[in-house]
């Protein structure tokens, strides 16, 4: 199941970076996200690892990631690990400057098991992740331009 929604954000790559990168911002707009931790001693950069907890309408998922991507103030992407109630979990977070700030896209890439029963929830599952999508970035944006 694929989800990717943009937004303009009146606000430079710099200032919504920070949103991104540091725990208890990622909780401000991220809203299905219960918990956000580092869990080594790196807290940037690819192979950066951490641990989410994740409650986006089913079951708690317990998820464990690794940083794929990391271009500051542009990019970062990460891969889940390990974790529960799905088989695979991708984000991609992108900026890219503008004349009137930054345009942010969100892009999630989630594989679900049971195969085609899997596939069949997902259809309807999406319907509630866009939506989600929607509701976050609007709050990232009331955040990065206040």
């Amino acid at each position: 199941m694929k989800v990717q929604r943009s937004i303009e954000i009146a606000a430079p790559p710099e200032k919504i970076w920070p949103f991104l990168v540091e725990p208890d911002n990622i909780l401000k707009w991220c809203i299905t996200f219960k918990k956000f931790k580092y869990t080594g001693e790196q807290h940037s950069g690819v192979d950066t690892p951490f641990y989410v907890e994740e409650k986006a309408g089913g079951p708690l998922m317990k998820l464990n990631f690794k940083v794929t991507d990391w271009v500051e103030n542009e990019r970062l992407a990460f891969s889940m690990t390990f974790g529960t109630g799905v088989k695979s979990y991708e984000q991609r977070w992108t900026l890219e400057a503008t004349s009137s700030g930054s345009t942010f896209t969100f892009t999630e890439q989630v594989g679900l098991p049971f195969g085609v029963i899997g596939k069949l929830i997902g259809a309807v599952v999406k319907r509630s992740s866009e939506a989600h999508v929607k509701e976050m970035l609007t709050r990232l944006k009331g955040l990065a331009e206040a």
